[in-house]
């Protein structure tokens, strides 16, 4: 586990786009080491390789949005969040559409895929990035900081005015298990009000039940309910995972975050690396000697 992985096979699937409503193809691909997550719009002729990378992103309304040259691939955070959870370093996506497709909301379906097409083990050690230092963003009354910890571990913090959410706290030391068998499931959540005027914009067309927990203005309007009693906040773990994981590297430190989306989270990662004190970029090999035992052993799990 202190090498890179890639898929050991091919992967197709396809969905429609949670925003476009329209048919989304995709094909995941093998890559070479420190290659990252590369997205490439089949659809769009010339040059089009999108590194899933931060220095990338060009919005974080409503989803996580990469660009480069103009072109564009939106809703990347529950993927993203996938192969983070099953310790895929280096992968390319194709993709013929400006979205990822949304498949039920969660990142099951992309975890369940990657699991059947196997690992493949790389020649060369995975890199970290160890926190060094407490940053903190915050915008209105959300926030969201990252402290040095000796493993990857996440808190999070919802809290709706409403009556079937209220407030919702989480807390994971993470580890690929925990994150398969307790986050990967979550799905998406919106509210009914919300979901007629973003459509009556022209988002979220591909919205509906099947992807996503709608709720009116006092409960779930999905007839089989909750998959488990705290999946909303869950869910935006999952989100935060996938979000975190565009520094290109596995994070080693502790997310904190209340009432936080993709916007803070993507501060949060710019302020992290906006100075050298903030933290440290480590390969496993040099993980060996003047660091906790511990933390070698979250920068593979």
């Amino acid at each position: 586990m202190q090498f890179q992985r890639t898929i050991k096979s091919e992967i197709r699937c396809k969905s429609i786009g949670l925003h476009s409503g329209r048919r989304v193809n995709m094909v995941i691909r093998p890559a070479g080491v420190d290659q990252g997550i590369t997205f490439i719009r089949k659809d769009v002729p010339g040059e089009n390789r999108i590194k899933a990378h931060l220095s990338n992103v060009t919005d974080t309304t409503l989803a996580t949005t990469l660009g480069i040259n103009g072109t564009r691939i939106s809703t990347i955070e529950h993927l993203l969040s996938a192969f983070r959870g099953t310790g895929i370093d280096n992968a390319t996506v194709e993709v013929d559409s400006a979205e990822v497709p949304i498949m039920d909301g969660s990142a099951l379906p992309f975890v369940n895929l990657l699991r059947n097409a196997g690992t493949s083990i790389q020649n060369k050690n995975r890199k970290v990035m160890l926190v060094r230092k407490r940053i903190e963003v915050a915008d209105g009354d959300g926030s969201a900081c990252l402290e040095p910890c000796d493993h990857f571990k996440i808190t999070y913090k919802i809290d709706y005015s409403h009556p079937f959410i209220g407030e919702q706290i989480y807390t994971m030391a993470f580890s690929y298990e925990l994150y398969q068998e307790e986050i990967c499931q979550a799905r998406t959540f919106g509210f009914l009000r919300d979901v007629e005027y973003l459509q009556a914009k022209g988002l979220a067309l591909g919205g509906s039940l099947k992807n996503a927990i709608v709720l009116d203005d006092t409960r779930i309007i999905n007839k089989e309910g909750l998959r488990c009693p705290d999946e909303l906040v869950k869910h935006k773990i999952l989100d935060a995972i996938g979000d975190l994981f565009l520094l290109g590297y596995p994070v080693i430190g502790h997310f904190v975050a209340r009432k936080s989306g993709h916007k803070l989270n993507n501060l949060l990662l710019k302020e992290l690396i906006s100075s050298p004190d903030n933290h440290e970029m480590l390969r496993y090999s040099k993980l060996e000697s003047g660091v906790p035992a511990s933390v070698i052993k979250a920068a593979v799990e």
